[in-house]
């Protein structure tokens, strides 16, 4: 049986999977470990392939087979080749719930001590390392990027109709209703794939409940039914009801860049996106850059959180060791050259910024999206992430429902509050 799914796996990594790079040439005395990543964009997997030969270089005995997927074909085969018991030496994931199942089904090998020796893990941000910490454990390694999401707004159109960032929720609810009275849609929201409406959620549930609401219910020590929760769920859909995020967003296409055109043709002026949009953006449309200002998302009057709290993650993907690796200490190796002094160069100079303390960008954007993330009094990981994988999807289904007005605040929060605790 084993066997059988294995084979299911080999055909999926073969229609879904173009092309694997490989550090290093082949050679029968090797020993190769395979690393599986989502990084399909050219340039990243270039400076992936060339960090893995610098690993062979330095140890000749040891090759790594790098298998690029892409996002969602990625989630499926790790969990059918999980499930059969047929990982590869090292992957990614995004910390969480899903990582502390991986633990707890012991499909995961403990980093700690690898993490501490030399003080090697004393070189990433906190916030960081808190993320890939699961009873005072080490599971992960954060690499690829720092990416809280932030409220980005068009400069033009604001200077266009005399308005002022808007700092509070109050604020946004007027500068929104201008934008409206204009044709203008206020927020770009492609809600298709539901995680989109779920970070503007996690900012308004922040700013209402303070920044460790969602973990306390989670945990129940409090309840998703509480008056902060329902506070929050009903601000989310009083303003999808007055139109602020258009019409028919949900069912607008994120993958598809739907939303995003909305923004490049001036038919929207504002957004809440991960800080991957300045990246996206520069490739889809440059010249939109220009105009493009980035502020913290607003607070609401008397609420709990901090506008110096974030949604996001710092490592984006974390990657991880297999217990069924034979070669764990190597494959730490390998993947320590993934942030080696060369290796984060180049990914500066692609958009990039590493997860690592005492950094300098000479690009302004990444220089003040890092200073945000090393002053942040808190940053929340995304919540279809911070769950696990089935609560994940209550979550975005019932968020997605809430946005579209077919089930009530209470309706949202009780069916929370059922699915995560049966009461």
């Amino acid at each position: 049986m084993k066997t059988r799914v294995f084979c299911v796996m080999c055909l999926i990594l073969a229609l879904l999977v173009p092309s694997i790079a490989f550090a290093g040439g082949a050679a029968e005395d090797e020993t190769t470990m395979t690393m599986w990543h989502i990084q399909t964009q050219e340039r990243i997997v270039d400076i992936i392939e060339g960090s893995l030969e610098r690993f062979s270089a330095d140890n000749p005995e040891y090759r790594v087979e790098q298998v690029p997927m892409q996002n969602d074909p990625y989630k499926t085969t790790l969990i059918i080749s999980m499930g059969a018991d047929e990982m590869p030496d090292m992957f990614i994931h995004w910390t969480g719930g899903p990582m502390i199942s991986y633990i707890e089904e012991g499909a995961l090998y403990d980093l700690t001590e690898l993490m501490e020796a030399d003080g090697y893990k004393d070189q990433f941000l906190d916030a960081a390392i808190e993320q890939v910490t699961y009873e005072d454990s080490l599971w992960a390694v954060p690499v690829e990027n720092v990416t809280p999401a932030f409220f980005f707004y068009n400069e033009e159109l604001f200077d266009e109709y005399g308005l002022d960032v808007p700092e509070t929720f109050e604020e946004f609810e007027a500068v929104s209703e201008v934008f409206m009275e204009n044709d203008i849609i206020p927020v770009a929201l492609a809600n298709r794939t539901k995680w989109t409406g779920s970070i503007f959620y996690a900012y308004v549930l922040n700013r209402v409940a303070g920044a460790e609401a969602f973990a306390d219910a989670y945990d129940g020590n409090r309840s998703f039914e509480d008056e902060d929760f329902l506070k929050a769920a009903s601000i989310v859909q009083d303003w999808a009801n007055r139109g602020f995020f258009g019409r028919d967003f949900n069912a607008l296409d994120y993958d598809a860049g739907q939303d995003r055109q909305l923004l490049y043709n001036d038919n929207a002026a504002m957004y809440v996106m991960g800080s991957w949009f300045i990246f996206t953006a520069l490739g889809e449309s440059p010249d939109y850059m220009d105009k493009v200002g980035i502020a913290e998302f607003p607070v609401y009057e008397g609420g709990k959180g901090k506008p110096t709290d974030f949604i996001g993650t710092v490592g984006d993907n974390f990657f991880s060791i297999s217990s069924s690796s034979e070669n764990p200490e190597m494959a730490f190796e390998a993947i320590t050259y993934l942030l080696d002094d060369i290796a984060v160069e180049e990914r500066k100079a692609a958009g990039k910024i590493p997860p690592l303390k005492n950094m300098t960008f000479e690009d302004e954007t990444d220089a003040m999206i890092y200073q945000q993330v090393e002053e942040a009094t808190h940053i929340q990981l995304w919540l279809d992430q911070y769950l696990p994988p089935e609560e994940a999807e209550l979550h975005k289904d019932e968020s997605q429902r809430l946005f579209g007005g077919s089930i009530t605040p209470e309706e949202y929060n009780r069916r929370m509050q059922e699915g995560i605790h049966g009461r």
